[in-house]
């Protein structure tokens, strides 16, 4: 054994104190800049009038669009008395008041992923707080993201127990995906719905000028109307989206200034259903009716759900400026106006919005009503869209195009397939169901699902995020189950008129959604078990018992640690492996975003001499995987960055990287060489420190590998820098498994349904691996693999 001086010991002391300032208090600080350059914003007064102005055409044009057909849908027979339609008045206030204003605007608003909204954001968050991922491709270095927003829990806080009984429960995490894919599914079945009754209802007002036409006419320009929709799509709401807001806007001024008309024209004796003595009345007097009518009059909130999913458009204050001072207000004189109207008029119940407005102004409120109902739609479809991205990002939707339509605003996506679809099963829901009746039962099953699985996920999030005590937490649980049960124990009569449909649509997206989970659940299972121990790399020298030959291997993988089972079936059937291999995993975590500096992790694999490298590429759900070289080039740049600092740690020295545990060396964060690449700011950190070392330090004397053993750190550097760059430039290789899952033939039926059948389906509709992750054909190994689950 070679003595060691007590000068190269102090500096081998020092060097490692550098690598420790480079692995974890400078990564600790940098996330700390990266917090203090991306703080809460602030906006004036103007500004915030400004996007309150713009959240109108955006977010509450579904909403808006409610009053032209809730009291024909909550009185489909006709009224018999004119104090049901104050009571029926009495029960749409107070759920506006209630479930919009109170619950969603308030409260659940409040409840963002970083400005994002929707039920995937609301499983993100209990995904940072709990290990409740059904696919656990977590590990402790993506907590370290400055987007993740841990905290920690209290030993024996209530949290704490909610967050272990979780963590120990398959079934509790089961139950908790089911909540999400479930409420999905339904929103995806409202931008099925929202469309057809909103243009059908807007469309079947020509009727009442010219009564000679016949349904069948409005049908067809709705359809004709609702194709035309969907066939800009693809433009993209950048182009147009200015002009929503002022639409959405007219829309709510005409509305309520019917209102205001009506209760003027007919009496102001509508405004005694802010009592909610005549809810009761009601109640007590309809009974099996009342109860009924339900269905009709949660149609008034529908949209609300929407408002939710919607939110990354803006921020929290402008949304609940928005609601307060334009939309509650201009809603409630509307409807108050119309039941003024109808307790004069009963009889006109069908068509009660159009009825109602003054004759002199009916062709221009008729326009700006088809415009606000094409709003409407346009809102629930961006808001699909956004859903099915991220849904695609933890492993829940077959791989399908993702174009960006605009270059200013990162979430406004267009899905052309999802697009397609949705068209037909529109067109479908129009011409099949002919009336505006049927299809707003089937609107209000969906919606109101989608507030049950909002309160329990809710409900969860303010045990595990907010830390609430658990009194508020029954409270808000309990107050909203009552509100919402009890609609949804009144849609249920109306599954046999149309409430079906949201729910067979709903079957069809879950069954397609969780088989695609479910397979690549047992994939990856497959994978973490099947994966080769560093050890047996090791074991296999530098040449790894093949020929080397010049150029990169990127041998892409789903492992974010170990090696993969498909680089041992790649190398058990060519004699030959390329000089530098770099093992890549491409990963969604439960993020909003993952910030451009903090995307990629870079590590080395054994000894220098074995020339392997792991990168992990995190990406959040509303990340995009873009198609262009700068992916490739940022790679390339951080594992020129981390040879640069390993020739900084210890004078290039093998011995410490091979003595490192096998197990530990499989993590992607611990260990001596882990980087977080940062750009070129860590450049000139690294340039800085190499300087100050060569005028203040000796380098280290330590044994370098037998080639090496007369250079220099600063020639190991060259050294390897230039093989690697001569290596990059004698070619790039993609090697990608082609992985066929195969149920085993004692598994159970249903899983050989979903593997062999739905899975297996499913992978050959979808995108190929290779197109999502925009690997150039030229340059692609696929390696084909069965594996039986």
């Amino acid at each position: 054994m070679n003595s060691t001086t007590d000068e190269e010991l102090e500096n081998r002391g020092k060097m490692w104190a550098l690598q420790q300032q480079f692995d974890h208090p400078s990564m600790d600080e940098e996330a700390g800049q990266l917090r203090s350059s991306h703080p809460n914003e602030e906006f004036s007064n103007f500004q915030l009038l400004l996007l309150a102005f713009q959240s109108l055409g955006v977010v509450y044009g579904d909403l808006g669009t409610s009053p032209l057909y809730v009291f024909y849908n909550t009185f489909p027979e006709g009224i018999k008395y004119d104090e049901d339609v104050i009571g029926a008045l009495s029960v749409i206030i107070y759920s506006l008041t209630l479930i919009p204003l109170l619950k969603y605007v308030f409260i659940v608003s409040r409840a963002n992923d970083n400005g994002q909204g929707g039920t995937f954001a609301l499983y993100s968050l209990l995904c940072r707080q709990a290990q409740v991922k059904t696919i656990p491709n977590q590990d402790h270095s993506d907590e370290q993201l400055t987007t993740y927003s841990r905290s920690l829990f209290h030993e024996h806080s209530f949290a704490a127990k909610t967050k272990k009984w979780f963590e120990r429960q398959s079934l509790g995490k089961n139950a908790l995906l089911f909540l999400v894919l479930i409420g999905s599914c339904m929103v995806i079945g409202d931008g099925i719905l929202t469309p057809a009754i909103s243009v059908l209802s807007a469309v079947e007002g020509i009727k009442l000028d010219h009564p000679q036409i016949s349904n069948d006419v409005a049908v067809v320009l709705a359809v004709a109307i609702l194709v035309f929709f969907f066939s800009v799509q693809r433009c993209g709401t950048d182009a147009v989206s200015w002009l929503f807001a002022p639409i959405v806007l007219l829309w709510f001024m005409l509305i309520g200034g019917i209102g205001v008309f009506n209760l003027w024209k007919y009496g102001p004796k509508a405004l005694k259903a802010f009592s909610p003595v005549y809810l009761y009345r009601y109640f007590k007097r309809g009974r099996k009716d009342a109860w009924n009518s339900l269905g009709g009059i949660m149609l008034c909130i529908t949209g609300t759900e929407a408002l939710f999913a919607d939110l990354s458009h803006f921020p929290v204050p402008a949304i609940q400026l928005a609601f307060t001072v334009v939309v509650f207000p201009s809603l409630l004189l509307a409807y108050c106006g119309q039941a003024a109207y109808l307790m004069i008029h009963m009889d006109h119940v069908n068509n009660a919005f159009y009825r109602s407005i003054p004759d002199s102004i009916y062709w221009p409120v008729l326009i700006i009503a088809i415009c606000a109902a094409i709003v409407a739609s346009q809102a629930t479809i961006s808001a699909t869209f956004t859903l099915i991205k991220q849904a695609l990002a933890v492993d829940c939707f077959p791989r399908v195009k993702i174009v960006h339509t605009s270059k200013k605003f990162q979430h406004q996506v267009y899905i052309p397939d999802i697009n397609w679809i949705l068209m037909i099963l529109c067109i479908i829901v129009t011409a099949g169901f002919r009336n505006q009746s049927e299809i707003g039962n089937a609107s209000g099953t969906a919606v109101v699902i989608v507030m049950l699985v909002t309160t329990f996920l809710m409900t969860f999030v303010m045990i595990l995020t907010w830390r609430c005590h658990w009194t508020l937490v029954l409270v808000f649980t309990v107050l909203s189950l009552i509100v919402e049960g009890t609609y949804f124990s009144a849609v249920l009569f109306k599954v046999y008129q149309g409430g079906w449909v949201p729910l067979a649509i709903a079957f069809g997206f879950f069954m397609v959604m969780y088989g695609w989970h479910y397979g690549k659940m047992k994939r990856y299972e497959f994978e973490m078990h099947s994966r080769i121990s560093l050890a047996w790399i090791l074991g296999l020298g530098p040449s790894l018992g093949l020929v080397r030959v010049p150029g990169v291997g990127l041998v892409y993988s789903e492992l974010a640690s170990g090696v993969p089972n498909i680089f041992t079936h790649f190398i058990t059937n060519l004699p030959a492996i390329h000089s530098v291999l770099i093992f890549v995993c491409v990963k969604y975590l439960p993020v909003h975003t993952v910030p451009e500096a903090e995307r990629f992790l870079v590590r080395r694999i054994g000894p220098k001499d074995f020339h392997m490298f792991r990168c992990v590429v995190r990406y959040g759900y509303k990340d995009l995987h873009k198609r262009d070289d700068e992916f490739e080039n940022r790679l390339f740049e951080s594992i020129f960055l981390l040879a640069r600092l390993d020739s900084l740690m210890d004078g290039g020295s093998d011995s410490d990287a091979s003595s490192i545990n096998p197990d530990q060396n499989e993590q992607c964060s611990g260990g001596s060489n882990t980087l977080e690449y940062d750009g070129n700011e860590l450049y000139s950190i690294v340039d800085a420190t190499i300087s100050s070392l060569e005028s203040t330090m000796p380098i280290s004397s330590s044994p370098l590998p037998a080639k090496n053993t007369n250079l220099t750190s600063n020639q190991v550097e060259v050294d390897e820098m230039e093989f690697l760059k001569s290596c990059r430039d004698a070619g790039v290789s993609h090697i990608l498994g082609n992985t066929v899952v195969v149920a085993r033939s004692d598994s159970r039926w249903y899983k050989k349904i979903a593997i062999d059948y739905m899975y297996a389906f499913l992978r050959k509709l979808c995108r190929s691996s290779s197109v999502v992750l925009n690997i150039p054909h030229e340059s692609l190994l696929n390696v084909g693999q069965i594996i039986h689950v």
